[in-house]
């Protein structure tokens, strides 16, 4: 790590708003502070402390809690023989519904099967066939060839995040676990100076404080809390787009929230993390079918229940509507006993748990909220529109993904664009003028430096009880979920601004907001991207991916084959507006936008 490890003495210039939260009590310094610990995050921090960068990770939970435990599918890579770049390019393509950054997706299919050895290489062991060692590759929904690599039958994202934590703690990598980022530090200039954070009762450190660091790597994973039934941990409540959206970093395509077609139905009031019943087992052949037995994907895609997720969601929504029914039925009783135990034991397990066999009957099945294709606008190096702020893995929009992710992309994403990061945060681009300023700012710190300022909030800018993230849930499953009109939307975008204005006039009248903590925190980050969601999504007048907008049924491509970029005013206003086209414009990071890569 060659960058200058001197910073300003004091962090002066503050977000657009922040959260109210005491002022930092304790800071630490970094090159590098890595927010999450998934696939995403860990390789960022791997990959730069191998650099020479020192390196902080801050994570929500324990270092293994994130969503990239939970993923049962796989990792999808063209590693198979006669399968290309190019193919897995194609099926991308076509799952993005026109609106994926084709270098951005180029990336990640030409660097995705090296970047997968190279995740071998650091200890993550993937199913092989025990003749030849080579890697068993199966298919999911939207690809034409077997391309995804599993590990434990279903277990790949818990072998992959237990590597990575095995060597990030080899690495002697400085790690704050239980910890809840609030806000952005930046300096003078406004570039990204650090972060706060609150470290929870089990940390290593005791309430708010902040990370100074020259690099910012937002990898906190999704949002999928907004909705009532998800198949998101707990801890995916939006906040690493909440953060950027007070830092003033813009978001793009958070209308495209992909429901996994096929969750375990629970009864219609689960509410929470629901289990999933990976598309890996309609890959090796399971059907969809009614309460009849009849296999209603047949003629809706030529995939039938392969098909691109949204086209599965929505058949399932279709039969459900036809039949009046609450779920529909995922069948595989023809697996046996034999091969549910050894291709899918985790998802066989958690059947069983909830008194259901699928060795003997077909499991009831219903979409549920899954992931974000959209988030933090990147360039192809992972920097956000705002200077030394990275994003990367499910909180950022790459466009790899556009309007609907392909199965299996989501971990290979988080790998190629973590490393692209690593090297663009450890790049040699010390100017003359960089090394006068370092040799400043450490006569400044050997003086005393003073500790960064907390971002400071707005006045008019309270915090939501913790009892408004169920009203929130409850008001976009119903208003913003898989099924979506005007109508809906409006109202759901009404209810919201009642929730806010409510906590504004008490405020105002009582001089009262709810007391700051990790529950209210993470209530005002959910309905921050809450209300961006629905406005894109009411802004979106068509139905393209895993967008449905009812009253406005067939794809649109030329009013709406383009993105939607969101920004918070300082008065906490959004700020909505199209791209020209499906192209993303130039980030406004300092560097210039130029891709040298092959």
């Amino acid at each position: 790590m060659t960058r200058p490890t001197g910073r300003p003495a004091a962090v002066a210039a503050a977000p657009a708003t922040a959260l109210r939260a005491p002022a930092p009590g304790w800071a630490t310094e970094a090159d590098v502070v890595v927010v999450g610990s998934g696939v995403a995050g860990l390789t960022v921090a791997l990959r730069c402390a191998a650099a020479g960068a020192k390196v902080t990770v801050v994570t929500k939970a324990r270092l293994d809690d994130g969503s990239t435990r939970w993923a049962q599918g796989g990792i999808a890579a063209a590693l198979g023989e006669g399968d290309t770049p190019g193919q897995h390019l194609d099926d991308t393509l076509v799952a993005g519904a026109g609106l994926c950054d084709e270098q951005a997706v180029r990336a990640l299919v030409t660097e995705g099967p090296d970047a997968v050895r190279r995740l071998i290489a650091t200890g993550a062991r993937f199913d092989a066939d025990d003749a030849t060692g080579e890697i068993l590759l199966t298919r999911e929904g939207g690809h034409h060839r077997r391309r995804i690599a599993h590990a434990g039958g279903d277990a790949t994202g818990a072998e992959i995040s237990r590597a990575l934590v095995e060597a990030v703690r080899a690495a002697g990598i400085e790690t704050v676990e239980n910890a809840l980022v609030l806000d952005l530090l930046k300096d003078g200039s406004g570039r990204a100076a650090g972060v706060t954070l609150h470290v929870m009762g089990e940390g290593q450190r005791d309430g708010v404080g902040a990370v100074r660091a020259d690099a910012v790597v937002l990898a906190t994973g999704g949002m999928g809390q907004i909705f009532s039934a998800t198949t998101n941990p707990a801890v995916s409540t939006g906040d690493g787009v909440a953060l950027a959206l007070r830092a003033g970093a813009e978001v793009s395509d958070l209308e495209f929230v992909q429901f996994h077609p096929t969750v375990l139905w629970l009864g219609p009031d689960a509410e929470g993390q629901q289990p999933l019943v990976s598309e890996a087992v309609r890959g090796e052949g399971a059907h969809l079918v009614d309460a009849d037995g009849v296999r209603f994907m047949r003629g809706q895609h030529e995939l039938a229940e392969l098909a691109p997720r949204d086209i599965v969601a929505k058949g399932i929504m279709r039969r459900m509507r036809e039949r009046g029914a609450e779920h529909m039925y995922l069948d595989a009783r023809h697996f046996g006993a034999e091969m549910w135990g050894r291709r899918f034991p985790t998802i066989l397990a958690a059947c069983r748990a909830h008194g259901i066999d699928p060795v003997t009957e077909p499991i009831p099945v219903a979409p549920a909220a899954h992931y974000a294709s959209g988030g933090v606008r990147t360039d192809l190096r992972g920097r956000t529109t705002v200077p030394g702020l990275y994003a990367c893995g499910e909180v950022a929009c790459t466009g790899v993904h556009g309007a609907n992710r392909l199965a299996s992309n989501s971990l290979l994403e988080g790998l190629v664009f973590a490393e692209r990061i690593a090297e663009d945060v450890t790049a040699e681009d010390i100017t003359a003028e960089d090394t006068t300023a370092a040799v400043m700012t450490a006569g400044a710190e050997s003086a005393g430096r003073e500790r960064p300022s907390a971002p400071a909030a707005s006045g008019d800018a309270p915090l939501l009880a913790s009892e408004a993230r169920y009203e929130i849930q409850h008001i976009m499953t119903h208003g913003a979920g898989v099924l979506r009109s005007a109508e809906s939307l409006a109202r759901a975008a009404d209810r919201l601004d009642r929730v806010q204005d409510d906590a504004v006039a008490q405020l105002r009248r009582d001089g009262k907001t709810a007391e700051p903590g990790v529950e209210t925190w993470e209530a005002t980050n959910l309905h921050l991207v809450a209300r961006v969601l629905v406005a894109a999504a009411l802004r979106r007048e068509e139905t393209r991916g895993c967008h449905w907008r009812e009253d406005r049924p067939e794809r649109d491509d030329t009013a709406w084959r383009r993105h939607l970029l969101v920004t918070l005013r300082p008065d906490g206003a959004l700020d909505v507006r199209a791209t020209d086209s499906e192209a993303f414009p130039p980030s406004t990071t300092p560097r210039a936008e130029t891709e040298s890569r092959p």
